[in-house]
């Protein structure tokens, strides 16, 4: 894989829409299996991107960083992922439906 898990969530930082995290915080863990875990902490319009593991997040996104990839550009959906068993959630799963308003493509 050309570009790793780092490089991939940090797509996601430059796609930020910070008035979609107006009066929100909250901390989304990137647990992936074949790679270094991440997670965004997203507080009052702000994002930002740590490695490691978060103490107490929201929600935790499984996932082995083939499909963090594939959701992040696009070539399958969340849904998809979700449903043929590639992503697994922890935490509040409805958050997840939040990272396309938080993370626009």
């Amino acid at each position: 894989m050309s570009s790793t898990v780092s490089q991939i969530i940090e797509t996601m930082q430059a796609r930020f829409n910070p008035k979609a995290a107006a009066g929100l915080d909250l901390i989304f863990q990137f647990r992936i299996l074949d790679a270094d875990n991440y997670y965004l902490s997203i507080k009052d319009g702000t994002c930002d991107l740590s490695a490691g593991d978060a103490a107490n997040p929201n929600i935790t996104l499984i996932m082995d960083s083939a499909t963090l990839k594939g959701v992040l550009s696009g070539e399958l959906s969340g849904m998809q992922a979700f449903m043929s068993g590639r992503l697994r959630t922890e935490g509040n799963m409805m958050l997840a439906m939040k990272l396309g308003e938080l993370f626009p493509s």
